[in-house]
């Protein structure tokens, strides 16, 4: 190898880049928890190089936490929030955000709903005070439901029906989940939607909008005393919802035992493609060593040009011209591990299909590539060290991790676990999760078009045009 090839250079600049980062201890030292008198948790992370702060509140209850019948509503509360309170105009606190110079937004998922305001570091009491009103005094009319019903209708018809992709994706949840509410999307089926009333949005807020179902995490230029005064003052005299479910009791899955497939055909599909999602184990508090295994695995198989699937399938065999793999390791339960493939010109799906499992079936016979697993872990730990750079990205680590059941101690030991993952990790790892009988294969494919028969083009001049 070259003395200046890239690959060595990149190492090198990795290397620099670690030996420079900070420990994880010295991270854990920047990390601040403790609980108001209500139940409020509240995490502090202190970064004291630019005067400015990440207030967020994450609610620990998504689209998963919904009542059957009522899907979208978690989502469309989110966007409910906006709305009024008795101190509030509708629109006046991203108004106030935006005048004191910073940013505002909210977001979904199956298991958490959070909002968020960056700001300068002196606005935080700001933040807080139209955060927590808003906790407890959201107002809503019937017109306020209206309209905001046709925003996120919408929205479900631009990210969804003009989508065969997303189509697709959320028939292959349905199939992978016949039971637990990850079949359901975070959006919500259309015709539930349409149906979504006021009832149906406060009784979501009365239930899951309490400071006792609630993570307040503070990020950037600020101290743990000043942030425990603050939330004491504005947080403090919410009281908690005594009627709080103790466990978040979600529909279990039954064991699957036979492989699901589908077919999706759509006339706007230009580009087929087959994937095939499994069942597989999430992060869990004290145990992260098989989902380490994973999202390194995930890495191997799918990593860009340097991916295993992609070596082989699109470089050696010439039959995919991309492929990819993913984990959403990061669930409050079992999750999902997938491949994906997107054949070569001529080459069917069901071939790509064949293509791919001989493929998987090899990479277990073969083993993990050292150098390429060394590269992986070190691309990992360059990665956590630039979302360090970002106080927003590690409020968002600390508040998703711990509305979906982890610990800030299991928070701060991934990186240490990632590092640590052996060939034989991920070789146990991916014979537990590669089966078959607990995974859904889908086509996406464009329908088929008919073929002109024999008799027809005899019978129809070249220069003719039938009406």
């Amino acid at each position: 190898m070259s003395l200046f090839s890239p690959a060595r250079i990149l190492k090198t600049v990795l290397a620099l880049l670690l030996l420079a980062a900070p420990s994880a201890q010295a991270a854990e030292d920047l990390v601040t928890d403790f609980t108001l008198g209500n139940g409020m948790q509240v995490v502090v992370i202190e970064d004291h190089r630019a005067p400015v702060v990440v207030h967020m509140v994450w609610y620990r209850a998504g689209a998963a936490d919904e009542t059957p019948g009522v899907s979208g509503v978690a989502h469309f509360l989110e966007h409910l929030l906006f709305k009024g309170t008795d101190d509030l105009a509708p629109g006046e606190l991203s108004k106030t955000v935006a005048e004191n110079g910073g940013t505002d937004n909210a977001f979904t998922s199956h298991d958490y709903t959070g909002y968020y305001q960056r700001v300068a570091a002196d606005r935080l009491g700001l933040m807080m005070s139209m955060e927590a009103d808003r906790m407890r005094n959201i107002r809503l009319t019937e017109t306020d439901i209206l309209t905001e019903r046709e925003v996120i209708i919408e929205e479900r018809n631009q990210r969804v029906e003009n989508s065969p992709q997303s189509l697709f994706r959320e028939q292959a949840m349905a199939a992978q989940y016949l039971n637990h509410r990850y079949g359901v999307p975070v959006i919500g089926w259309r015709h539930e939607m349409e149906q979504l009333g006021l009832d149906d949005a406060m009784d979501y807020y009365r239930t899951f909008y309490a400071p006792n179902n609630a993570i307040l995490v503070v990020a950037g230029d600020v101290t743990p005393d000043e942030v425990r005064t603050l939330a004491e003052e504005h947080y403090g005299p919410i009281p908690a919802n005594p009627e709080l479910p103790e466990e978040r009791d979600r529909p279990a899955e039954p064991r699957q035992t036979a492989e699901r497939r589908l077919v999706f055909e759509d006339p706007r599909v230009a580009q087929p493609y087959v994937s095939r999602s499994y069942l597989a184990p999430e992060r869990d508090p004290g145990d992260q060593k098989t989902a380490a295994a994973l999202v390194i695995l995930a890495d191997i198989l799918g990593g860009g040009q340097t991916g295993y699937l992609t070596e082989k399938l699109t470089f050696e065999q010439k039959k995919a011209v991309y492929t990819s793999a993913w984990y959403r390791g990061q669930s409050l339960d079992d999750t999902t591990f997938g491949v994906y493939v997107v054949p070569a010109e001529g080459v069917s799906l069901e071939e790509a299909e064949r293509a791919m499992d001989e493929t998987l079936d090899r990479f277990l016979d073969e083993g993990v590539d050292e150098a390429q697993l060394e590269r992986i872990k070190m691309q990992i730990r360059a990665g956590q060290v630039y979302a360090r750079d970002n106080v927003e990205s590690m409020a968002r680590r600390y508040g998703s991790g711990l509305t979906q059941g982890l610990t800030i101690e299991d928070i701060q030991a991934w990186p240490d676990i990632l590092q640590e993952v052996t060939e034989a990790d991920i070789l146990t790892a991916a014979r537990e999760v590669l089966d078959r009988d607990r995974a859904v294969t889908g086509y996406l494919r464009a329908p088929a078009r008919d073929e002109p028969s024999a008799d027809a083009n005899e019978t129809q001049p070249a220069n003719e045009v039938s009406q």
